[in-house]
């Protein structure tokens, strides 16, 4: 039952201010860009008062913690992975194996959550 209200609740915080005019502004034209590249970044840059406010609101999101994935419990390590999964789905030339690897790096991910990740999608069949 978790997971259903997570899901159901998931982002709700883009539907208002100050994150949906951003997030309705800049979130189209970062299917054609390049995740994690200098361009991806500079869109980030332009999102960050919606972003500081997103992260705040929503503990899927390591920023939402000082310690990172470490604060995370496991219901947000689910979220984060298929929100991680649709971003790459966004993205044109998106790729949730190569998401992983980056945010591998990232945000210090272990190597034991970076394989469980990793089999989850082979599990999946992505």
């Amino acid at each position: 039952q978790v997971l259903l209200i997570r899901a159901a609740k998931h982002d709700d915080s883009k539907l208002v201010e100050p994150e949906k005019s951003l997030f309705d502004k800049l979130t189209p034209a970062l299917a054609g860009v390049t995740y994690n590249s200098d361009e991806y970044k500079s869109f980030l840059k332009q999102l960050e008062p919606a972003l500081n406010h997103h992260y705040a609101k929503n503990s899927h999101h390591p920023q939402h913690y000082p310690d990172g994935i470490n604060g995370m419990n496991l219901f947000d390590l689910i979220e984060m992975f298929f929100d991680w999964k649709a971003a790459s789905e966004r993205h044109g030339d998106g790729n949730i194996c190569k998401s992983i690897s980056i945010n591998r790096d990232r945000f210090q991910m272990s190597d034991q959550l970076t394989s469980i990740f990793n089999n989850t999608v082979k599990h999946m069949g992505w």
